[in-house]
């Protein structure tokens, strides 16, 4: 469920270094009583290193030139140095990059070679142009990128405006991980079967498969988990199949119902919970209404 999961996300953060310098400060002379020479010291402050520069932009900043690619959406690249294989990343892959932005006045905005680190992020947590041009990539490759306002910030308050220019570098990429077949929703969703065990909450709840263990989560603990999320209707709202890989968070930082229910369960158990409204997001805004139908496996207990 989308309040419960805690998603990669990447950010391309710009660092600046402060110049600074402390003149040396010349100490007075101190007096001996056994008339030994005076002593003076001189103490000095190192000065800090001077920040990088700025990497300056393209001659070709201001324009894509006539021999760049472009695409249906308006993106505009062209190759600087050929990479190796021809294996692409895919739009959800991680990829790892070294890169600078320039808007096209020529300001760089930010840049990750001038940082001397390179930056990770899922292709598909950052803007339109990226996720569709660091596809267009292979390892190894560096290409420069005309970025249209549309696929860039458009609207966004603070960021750069305009067309943006980027030269990026693929230094790896790897596979975002599979999807695993997702759940139907269950017969029994519309409402919780006569022989469902209820709480006095108003929690109802079935044994779908046995676990393997036998400690209990606490209402505090950290767990793993795979889920999928149905209204009453058979909508699913969410799961966590589709982004193939599971989730994992406190129990006291999920809807009631979560909290309660995952206390029942064990490890490599498999439990259908029927959570009333009430213990799930009455009046959160966004939020799938109703009572909620969940199937839950409790993969670990990763802190008691």
């Amino acid at each position: 469920m989308t309040h419960t999961t805690q998603r990669i996300a990447a950010a391309l953060l710009a660092a600046t270094t402060a110049l600074g310098c402390t003149p040396a400060k010349k100490e007075e002379a101190s007096v001996s009583t056994d008339k030994k020479p005076a002593v003076s010291a001189a103490v000095t402050k190192p000065a800090a290193a001077p920040a990088p520069a700025d990497i300056p932009a393209p001659s070709d900043v201001a324009a894509p030139p006539a021999d760049a690619e472009r695409t249906a959406t308006g993106l505009a690249s062209k190759v600087l140095t050929p990479g190796e294989g021809g294996a692409h990343p895919g739009p959800a892959d991680i990829v790892s990059v070294h890169y600078t932005g320039w808007t096209t006045d020529g300001k760089m905005f930010d840049s990750s070679v001038k940082r001397g680190k390179p930056t990770s992020f899922p292709l598909n947590r950052v803007i339109a142009g990226w996720t569709e041009g660091v596809q267009l990539m292979v390892k190894g490759e560096k290409r420069r990128f005309w970025i249209p306002q549309e696929l860039a910030y458009k609207g966004r308050p603070g960021a750069p405006a305009g067309m943006l220019v980027f030269d990026v570098e693929l230094l790896s990429y790897t596979e975002a991980p599979k999807p695993l077949p997702v759940p139907s929703a269950p017969a029994d969703v519309a409402a919780p079967p006569k022989d469902a065990a209820r709480t006095k909450s108003g929690l109802a709840s079935k044994l779908v498969t046995k676990g393997s263990g036998e400690a209990h989560p606490s209402a505090t603990s950290v767990v793993e988990v795979h889920y999928a999320g149905w209204t009453t209707d058979g909508k699913m709202f969410d799961n966590s199949y589709q982004r193939g890989e599971t989730a994992k968070f406190p129990l006291n930082g999920v809807i009631p119902g979560w909290t309660e229910g995952l206390q029942l369960m064990v490890e490599g158990e498999r439990r259908r919970l029927w959570i009333p409204e009430e213990l799930a997001y009455k009046g959160m805004p966004g939020a799938p209404a109703g009572m909620l139908v969940f199937d839950v496996e409790l993969v670990k207990i990763l802190q008691k």
